[in-house]
């Protein structure tokens, strides 16, 4: 079952705000108003990412959790947190270490239905590997069955980092928490390598 507040939601915000402890993550829609609430744990061998309504912690939505610990090419379950039910798998293709950006989103039973990429190789490649490259946004597409169904694309920052989601063309069977948690793992793992 989707939950509510993502299952009727076609655009989407991650923001990662500066000047804190933790790095935080908002899930916000186009209005601003929170949808979502997370924080990275440092120093961790295996990601347990938990996303709460709000900052206040008191209710949580959904977890990511790496299944292998310290394998950035590993699966990362996606899991509702009321039903502890898995919902699919996000995995990082180890393309991304060397040319562009690719994630995988698969359902519970290890089929992949989806996959995440940078639109530009040549993009990708500049921000990789030219001096500064790291300022250049990063513009990626869903592609499901041979179509494009959702655009997430980076905006320029120097200190901070926002995402935005258009995903008006969802199927609405597919449960955007495992693509909110794609773009979640994009921004704090990417991050890291950069």
């Amino acid at each position: 079952m989707v939950a509510p507040v993502f299952g009727i939601k076609t655009f989407i915000v991650l923001e990662k705000k500066v000047l804190t402890v933790w790095n935080k993550y908002w899930l916000e829609d186009q209005n601003g108003a929170i949808l979502g609430f997370c924080k990275q744990k440092l120093f961790k061998l295996k990601e347990d990412i938990r996303i709460y309504t709000d900052e206040s912690e008191s209710q949580e939505l959904f977890r990511i959790k790496q299944e292998q610990i310290m394998d950035v090419w590993g699966n990362f379950a996606v899991i509702d947190s009321a039903t502890n039910v898995k919902l699919g798998y996000v995995k990082r293709n180890i393309i991304s270490a060397f040319v562009k950006d690719t994630w995988e989103l698969y359902t519970t039973s290890n089929i992949m239905v989806g996959k995440i990429e940078e639109k530009s190789t040549g993009h990708a490649l500049a921000r990789k590997y030219l001096p500064g490259g790291a300022l250049i946004p990063e513009q990626m597409h869903l592609m499901m069955d041979g179509q494009v169904l959702a655009d997430i694309n980076q905006d320029f920052k120097i200190i901070g980092d926002i995402w935005t989601m258009n995903c008006h063309m969802m199927p609405p069977n597919f449960d955007r928490r495992v693509l909110l948690a794609c773009m979640l793992l994009m921004g704090m793992i990417e991050r890291k390598h950069k």
